[in-house]
């Protein structure tokens, strides 16, 4: 699919894998993209189906980014800035509150959801506060509650604080900026240059941004996060041991694939190139 010389071209591709769920093969990238992530979702609600109740909430603690997409997408019509508003993710029995915030009619409204349930207050009801609060705490979350992804959520939360802090330029929440803390550190939250936050970021997290010298190659540390995450989920899912590793295992390689696919539509769709061109990309 990288290599096709058009989007068409990609999408006929797809239209023959376990992606084809859902896809309109006459759609734009858009919404081919959202129709492989809604495809991984459905894998990931049968994969919990299929689950002991504790194995279940690995997943949804794992899928948690599904949710954070559509509290993006209700605060962007909530705001009115949001034209066309897409149909929220179906989350099945892997939403943590999602049915209450969709119910929320405001701003403040949904500002007070979030604080009274798993996801926490973010400290702002601006989309910018509520969009980087929710991605720390989906990260602090995954890193207290699946041991196995605790370096992926530390590294995670190393690219967003770095990006939040000194590519936008904006000051985390004092809620947000606790919760980063229990992972990253006090001393990395008050960093004043970029040099200094990575050097006091712990190895945990600190692995996620090694080489990246200037804030602004931070997407290219971005490729290097789903790499690790494969690999890693690669390793859990050998041998037979009777605990969460093989589930979490399976859920890395579903999104590492899902997000390659979709950086392989996106290639397609400005005239595919070089497959070493793409392999440097992923």
């Amino acid at each position: 699919m990288a290599a096709a010389a058009t989007l068409d071209d990609a999408l006929g591709h797809l239209a023959v894998t376990a992606y084809r769920r859902g896809l309109d093969t006459e759609a734009g990238l858009a919404a081919a993209q959202r129709s492989v992530a809604a495809t991984l979702l459905w894998h990931l609600r049968v994969l919990a189906g299929w689950l002991p109740r504790q194995g279940a909430g690995v997943v949804r603690v794992l899928a948690s980014g599904f949710e954070v997409a559509n509290v993006d997408t209700h605060l962007r019509a909530l705001s009115g800035t949001d034209a066309d508003r897409l149909s929220p993710y179906r989350l099945g029995g892997l939403a943590t509150a999602w049915p209450r915030l969709a119910e929320t009619r405001s701003r403040a409204e949904l500002r007070s959801a979030l604080a009274s349930c798993a996801w926490g207050d973010p400290g702002d009801d601006s989309a910018a506060a509520v969009g980087i609060g929710l991605r720390i705490s989906a990260a602090t979350r995954t890193a207290g509650a699946v041991p196995e992804a605790a370096s992926w959520a530390g590294g995670r939360l190393a690219l967003l604080v770095g990006r939040e802090l000194f590519i936008h330029g904006r000051r985390l929440t004092e809620p947000s900026a606790r919760r980063a803390a229990r992972v990253l550190g006090s001393g990395a939250l008050h960093a004043g240059a970029f040099a200094d936050f990575r050097r006091q970021l712990p190895g945990t997290a600190r692995w996620a941004v090694d080489g990246v010298e200037e804030p602004a190659d931070l997407w290219r540390a971005e490729a290097h996060w789903w790499t690790r995450v494969e690999q890693d989920g690669s390793a859990l899912l050998t041998g037979s041991r009777l605990d969460a590793a093989p589930v979490v295992g399976a859920v890395a390689l579903l999104s590492t694939d899902a997000w390659r696919v979709r950086a392989a539509l996106e290639s397609a769709a400005r005239g595919g190139g070089p497959l070493e061109a793409f392999d440097a990309l992923v």
